[in-house]
């Protein structure tokens, strides 16, 4: 069993960056890729970003590439989410999820999920 506690959400203006972190329970968090998805009032949880349990490759949906970066300190039970550039439509509550697998995941095909952290984007 692993537990999931998101943090780092807030207000921002538009332009603005953020840091989320998620903090996992247990002894074996180097065993789990982990992801991070967004839900928006009325739309499908989408796909965000997603790390493999060694950090040796991460992988974006096409709405953040090259804005948001996802890391991970294995040492501190820790996966990050750095959200620079951060637009309107960034606003939703952000989730991290966990999958004990070696492979990388982009689906919502998770084990664990966090209760979620909220992130406003202002204009």
């Amino acid at each position: 069993q692993v537990q999931l506690v998101e943090s780092g959400g807030g207000l921002v203006q538009a332009g603005g960056s953020l840091r989320l972190s998620c903090a996992a329970s247990g002894r074996t968090f180097s065993s789990y890729a982990m992801g991070w998805f967004r839900q928006s009032p009325g739309k499908e949880r989408e796909f965000i970003a997603a790390i493999r349990r060694d950090g040796g490759n991460t992988y974006y949906g096409d709405s953040v590439k090259g804005r948001f970066t996802i890391s991970r300190d294995n040492a501190k039970n820790t996966v990050y989410l750095q959200m620079n550039s951060l637009k309107p439509e960034d606003t939703a509550v952000y989730y991290c999820a966990a999958r004990r697998t070696m492979f990388i995941v982009t689906t919502v095909a998770y084990d664990y999920w966090g209760q979620g952290t909220q992130v406003t984007v202002s204009s």
